[in-house]
């Protein structure tokens, strides 16, 4: 199968494109957001990186005609988990938080969480390709991020918001003048998975209190998550006042038993793999 037919993207307005692998079907299908600045241009998140996402957005020209005058494409990863991570090493330029960084550089595919099946995958990318076959590549990170950094992209600034919670690693970049938050999994409109490996529910806590925080100072006017639809700031503030109210003694016992189920299956499946 072509990259072209692989992907697919929308334009949407100020500048941001939403591109999707069309033929992964599945509740993991990571959105993947391009935004062009007038320096530099950053991918966020990239997919599993079955086909080549460069190839894919220069080919369609969605860096416009004056591409060759910036920085190079600098693709982030909101975390490590292979659905948002799988394409990092397809570019020259990758960003991930400090906490994840040797879970990349490692090709670490149980922190990765990868867990892919035949069936997700409907049409296969390549002649007799196999889910059992995929892991995440290893590639050493060329900006390891921390709170507070400012991804400077000329005309727009992105500031870097450790969350933690789903991962030990996760980040929101938040475009402040346009109050638009690029969310990852720290936040979509679903429910919010705080039982795998690296997860813990105290920081979710605090991850939740700090979104809330940021409603009501207006400080978001549009979420762009890691998952399903875009959503608003009222939006944002029911999902992560809701996630605090429902973690509890019960919850968390719960939880911990899944975590525990999770991480055996996980080992086990990456074991097999890598035989």
């Amino acid at each position: 199968m072509s990259t072209t037919d692989w992907y697919a993207h929308k334009s949407l307005e100020n500048g941001v494109f939403w591109i999707q692998e069309r033929f992964y079907e599945s509740g993991n299908r990571a959105n993947i957001w391009l935004i062009r600045g007038s320096h530099q241009d950053v991918v966020i998140d990239t997919g599993l990186g079955l086909r080549s996402l460069p190839e894919y957005i220069y080919s369609k020209g969605l860096l416009g005609d004056d591409s060759k005058r910036k920085n190079p494409l600098l693709a982030i990863g909101t975390h490590v988990h292979f659905d948002h991570s799988g394409g990092l090493h397809q570019f020259q330029q990758v960003g991930v938080h400090k906490a994840e960084v040797d879970a990349l550089a490692n090709g670490d595919n149980f922190e990765t969480v990868t867990w892919l099946s035949d069936r997700e995958i409907v049409e296969d990318p390549a002649p007799g390709w196999r889910a059992r076959q995929y892991r995440v590549k290893a590639v050493t990170p060329t900006h390891i991020l921390q709170e507070g950094d400012v991804i400077n992209l000329g005309d727009r600034q992105l500031t870097v918001l450790h969350m933690p919670g789903h991962s030990r690693g996760s980040i929101c970049l938040h475009d402040k003048e346009n109050k638009m938050l690029f969310s990852g999994d720290v936040v979509y409109d679903g429910s919010m998975i705080d039982w795998l490996p690296y997860s813990r529910i105290s920081d979710y806590i605090c991850s939740c209190e700090r979104l809330v925080e940021m409603v009501d100072k207006e400080e978001i006017d549009l979420v762009m998550p890691g998952h399903y639809n875009t959503f608003g700031s009222k939006r944002l503030h029911r999902l992560a006042s809701n996630y605090m109210a429902s973690a509890g003694a019960c919850h968390r016992a719960s939880t911990c038993v899944v975590k525990s189920i999770a991480s055996l299956a996980l080992r086990a499946s990456n074991s097999r793999s890598a035989c």
